[in-house]
């Protein structure tokens, strides 16, 4: 009766309490331990990502192309119709091949044996101008590739890896043309949503049998919340750290006119995803 009497006297119960004490206080301070490393580990990806991105748009960059027209008689001698980019064929990490829209790729040129579609390389006011051949189109995913003349140029990747909203992805291009030289520019965007394709228009009669059929079966696209302009079309969206191609950009949600889309952008911009460049690839090459 002693043991247990002496095992619960008032001056051993302090001892009690204060173990109990250490232990609560060693648990949270385990606990604020386990946050702020989360906290670091998610603070340094973060960085890690944002610091990667100047780098990954340097060695972008030289890959990306301005689609257009010449005519060196004319006044301006270029037009430039949209983006595109060096699509990487094989192991080698140069190539001819460069990927665009189709709706970049004029339908028809003006046959004056003076006017030629081509294809700007290089930055600055005198990009090297090389003539470009159409190899195939792919309307329903808005997708072209062309065959350039002259030397091979550095290209991108595609991507395999699975896009997912609340990812965040650059792209770069030609927003506003080439008014003051070739000098590409970089946004970026998060994929605010993966939503099935859509053909603006204000009723049926304004859609083609065809586009009606496609409206019936359509393929999922990326919608960025990212500002994207008309010369963009044909712009590669790509990974910030590894450069390679997760989509291209194929148009922007207009408010109200063509002409609004430099005044007063809507800020909602599509992308192809690049399994559909990867299978054209597949088809042609």
């Amino acid at each position: 009766m002693t043991f247990f009497q002496a095992s619960f006297h008032p001056q051993l119960q302090p001892h009690c309490h204060r173990s109990l004490h250490d232990e609560s206080r060693f648990v949270k301070a385990f606990k604020s331990l386990l946050h702020a490393s989360v906290l670091i580990t998610f603070f340094i990806f973060s960085f890690s990502t944002v610091a990667a991105l100047p780098d990954t748009i340097s060695k972008v960059k030289p890959a990306i192309v301005g689609v257009g027209i010449y005519n060196k008689l004319a006044t301006p001698r270029a037009q430039l119709l949209g983006t595109g980019f060096a699509v990487q064929i094989s192991s080698s990490s140069r190539s001819n091949i460069v990927a665009t829209n189709a709706h970049v790729v004029p339908a028809k040129l003006v046959k004056d044996g003076k006017t030629q579609f081509v294809v700007f390389v290089g930055t600055g006011k005198n990009p090297d101008v090389r003539t470009a051949t159409v190899l195939t189109r792919d309307s329903k995913h808005d997708l072209a590739l062309l065959r350039i003349s002259g030397n091979t140029i550095p290209t991108l990747g595609l991507a395999t890896n699975t896009v997912r909203e609340g990812e965040e992805y650059p792209f770069t291009g030609f927003p506003i043309g080439a008014i003051l030289g070739l000098y590409p520019v970089t946004h970026k965007g998060m994929i605010s949503s993966i939503t099935p394709v859509a053909i603006p228009a204000r009723n049926a009669k304004e859609l083609s049998v065809k586009q009606l059929k496609q409206l019936k079966n359509p393929y999922m696209v990326y919608q960025l919340d990212a500002t994207a302009y008309p010369g963009n079309s044909g712009s590669p969206v790509y990974h910030p750290q590894s450069g390679k191609v997760v989509a291209i950009v194929n148009k922007v949600l207009l408010k109200s006119t063509k002409e609004s889309a430099l005044t007063n952008p809507s800020d909602i911009t599509y992308a192809i995803p690049v399994k559909h460049l990867q299978q054209l690839i597949n088809n042609t090459l």
